[in-house]
């Protein structure tokens, strides 16, 4: 129980900052393109890889403390940091094929089931 409080507490801070991201690029950019969520996807993606190198080479956390920062802070920041770990650490373990595949079928799978949950709603609202 202790582990889920500790990622839920870090998923509401992270998903916060990912809201104030979002406002700022939308007032600083305008509306014309997705700046917000491109920004969070680049940082969220490099703080991922700094913190993973840092709690494994210099710091000695709790695992309670690692699902804070990672799953929760991290992952409500931005799942693509996650996923960019995930495709990385098959790269790392020489599982090619696995790395390119994984990182193939989430993006156009996922692209894909956005317009079929979309096609969805949109069947039983017209």
């Amino acid at each position: 129980m202790k582990m889920i409080l500790m990622v839920a507490l870090g998923g509401a801070i992270g998903s916060s900052f990912r809201y104030l991201v979002g406002v700022a690029a939308t007032r600083l950019f305008g509306i014309g393109f997705p700046w917000g969520t491109l920004i969070v996807n680049i940082v969220g993606s490099f703080l991922m890889g700094a913190l993973i190198v840092a709690l494994a080479l210099r710091y000695s956390v709790s695992n309670e403390v690692r699902a804070f920062l990672a799953i929760g802070v991290l992952g409500g920041f931005t799942t693509f940091s996650s996923f960019a770990l995930d495709v990385v650490a098959l790269y790392d373990k020489k599982q090619y094929f696995a790395s390119m595949g994984y990182l193939s079928v989430s993006v156009i799978c996922s692209i894909l089931a956005l317009f079929l949950g979309m096609a969805v709603v949109r069947s039983f609202s017209g």
